[in-house]
């Protein structure tokens, strides 16, 4: 089996992010890496799909989970008739792709496209959960292998010994833009601002960062315009939920104000992804708001006296004019001229 995840941290090989065998799917549960290496295991696609609800897995890893998930149901219907087991697995693909509002739209496309081998696979009499676990193992080849071209181009941007600010965990971005640089020899810092609640900055981009062998420095969330002024913030750089053909894009919350953050300290700011041909506009976005209560504790300790509220938006929206090119598998562009991605011919992505 060829495979993209070379070289890269751990968290980022393919085993460590969801991986089905033997009736189970077992999730890397990023909650509480790196404090303790722990998997949950999922014997149901619906419990494959509260582990994405639940931020077992965010980032790039709910549409791995999504796929080993497809194949998991295939192996719970397998015993049943042909015409059973497609109306179950378009129930599990409903389930599975909507686990989560913002990310519906990208999460159609694993399923669907597992949904397809299903019907392949049932038609040619042939192990239909196997074929869909080869068909995520592909996806995720693709995937790595496109981000690969992405943190090409986005190293274009690094000046040498560069330092370079990020946000939240832009999951095979991170890895790849890191395994580029260290290729082409620009010896870059990564300040990391810590992303709370779920702290995704602090844990898992500093972890692969570390692992990959950057200088690596952790801020709190409240840092980065200081942080900007005085260490020399050559590049911001995030990855996005959604990328809309209008420009606005759409990431954990706190993007927002750091591209302000950027924009004011005439710090460049680079998205990376590849734009949604399904959300033409930001109004197609729904915002997907989390348990407030996470706000008032910090892992588990409650930091707020009885009676204080929490409001807890999951992601904000950057606008175009914050932001300095959105970098793709085809180049960089404008956040005004994404839909001309379109118009040559688009390598399948997931």
């Amino acid at each position: 089996m060829i495979r993209k995840d070379e070289g890269l941290g751990f968290i980022l090989r393919y085993e460590n992010v969801a991986w089905y065998e033997g009736g189970k799917v077992k999730i890397l549960d990023r909650r509480i890496y790196p404090t303790k290496i722990s998997f949950v295991t999922c014997s149901t696609h619906e419990e494959v799909a509260k582990a994405i609800a639940d931020m077992v897995t965010q980032s790039a890893g709910p549409y791995t989970a999504a796929g080993m998930g497809m194949a998991l149901a295939a192996y719970e219907i397998r015993n049943e008739s042909k015409e059973k087991q497609l109306e179950y697995l378009e129930k599990a693909a409903y389930t599975l792709s909507h686990a989560r509002p913002t990310t519906v739209n990208r999460m159609k496309l694993i399923t669907s496209g597992c949904l397809e081998v299903a019907r392949k696979a049932l038609d040619n009499g042939e192990q239909v959960d196997e074929k869909i676990f080869n068909s995520t193992i592909d996806s995720l080849n693709r995937r790595y292998e496109n981000m690969e071209v992405v943190g090409n181009y986005l190293v274009d941007m690094f000046p040498n010994k560069g330092t370079i600010m990020t946000q939240c965990f832009g999951e095979t971005i991170v890895g790849m833009m890191l395994k580029q640089a260290k290729n082409r020899n620009k010896d870059i810092r990564v300040f990391v601002p810590e992303t709370r609640p779920y702290f995704q900055g602090a844990r898992l981009t500093a972890s692969v960062c570390q692992d990959q062998g950057f200088d690596t420095t952790v801020i709190t969330d409240n840092m980065p315009a200081f942080v900007m002024k005085t260490n020399k913030i050559d590049l911001f750089t995030s990855a996005a939920d959604v990328i809309c053909l209008d420009g606005h894009i759409t990431n954990k919350i706190g993007t927002y104000q750091l591209a302000i953050t950027a924009k004011y300290h005439e710090v460049p700011y680079f998205v990376t992804g590849i734009p949604d041909i399904d959300n033409p506009t930001v109004d197609t976005v729904k915002i997907e708001e989390r348990d407030p209560a996470l706000v008032l504790e910090t892992r588990g300790i409650k930091n707020t006296l009885d009676g204080v509220k929490g409001y807890y938006p999951s992601f904000d929206i950057t606008p175009p004019h914050l932001i300095s090119g959105v970098v793709t598998n085809k180049g960089i562009y404008s956040p005004y001229d994404l839909k001309r991605y379109f118009e040559s011919d688009v390598k399948k992505f997931y």
